[in-house]
């Protein structure tokens, strides 16, 4: 199976931007950016973010509304505020090179942990998405609903010695080329909601707007975008600091 699915990823490979590097600040980046976003959707956004922000230390000083811009039509706003989170709180530290410290880290759970640890350090962990989910239950001949847990140690049983990053990366691609969800029958086991009238799409509006606008009465907001939990909306964008509200206006916070 490893002489197998190396020797495809030798002819078959993609160049993706995030590959040609081994900076955990910019694997973050990456990882961060492709949480339930599209591969050739985050090509432009990580290239254009990386030139912006190339260091932990310019991201930490970013201005918020500058941040919010270059992330704009990427979606999950939040995601790019939790990363300026991390970038202050690792500025003058040394990027942490275990899963324990990782996952300590907002906005970085055990998925993406163990995805810093392959592809930026080469350890030997087992990194499960979609694809790679996909590929092991298929070349393995495992059942379809074996538990998370069982998948995760005969993943790392079948990572070949020191070529963690290597290995992870084939089995991504096989995964997305070869053996698809729709070629192996194998279902992916989240699928993404609607977007059209979804709260998302709201979210995106709103900060869309407050970008453009600088600025928005609350009322105005209730005409433009009515959906039955804008309340619940606001508030929750309050809470995760991407708007704040000053009376009955609206802004993004500095």
């Amino acid at each position: 199976m490893q002489k197998k699915i190396l020797l495809w990823y030798k002819k078959n490979q993609r160049e993706l931007p995030w590959r040609k590097t081994t900076d955990p600040y910019l694997i973050l980046v990456s990882e961060i950016m492709l949480q339930q976003t599209q591969v050739d959707r985050v090509i432009p956004y990580y290239e254009k973010f990386c030139k912006t922000y190339p260091t932990l230390e310019a991201l930490a000083k970013a201005n918020k509304e500058e941040l919010l811009k270059l992330w704009s039509g990427l979606g999950y706003n939040n995601r790019v505020l939790r990363l300026q989170k991390v970038a202050q709180l690792l500025k003058d530290k040394s990027f942490p090179e275990t899963k324990e410290e990782l996952i300590k880290l907002p906005g970085i759970g055990e998925y993406t942990a163990n995805a810093i640890l392959a592809f930026s350090f080469n350890k030997e962990v087992p990194v499960i998405d979609t694809n790679i989910r996909r590929v092991l239950i298929k070349e393995l001949n495992l059942k379809e609903d074996i538990s998370l847990n069982e998948l995760k140690e005969i993943a790392l049983k079948v990572i070949p010695k020191g070529q963690s990053r290597l290995w992870h990366n084939a089995l991504m691609d096989y995964g997305a080329l070869l053996a698809t969800a729709k070629k192996t029958g194998i279902a992916s086991l989240s699928k993404q909601s609607k977007f059209e009238g979804s709260e998302r799409q709201i979210r995106g509006n709103i900060i869309k707007t407050l970008l453009k606008e600088k600025q928005i009465a609350v009322k105005t907001i209730e005409k433009r975008f009515p959906h039955p939990n804008l309340k619940k909306i606001l508030q929750k964008m309050e809470e995760e600091k991407l708007v704040e509200k000053k009376g009955a206006i609206l802004r993004i916070p500095h």
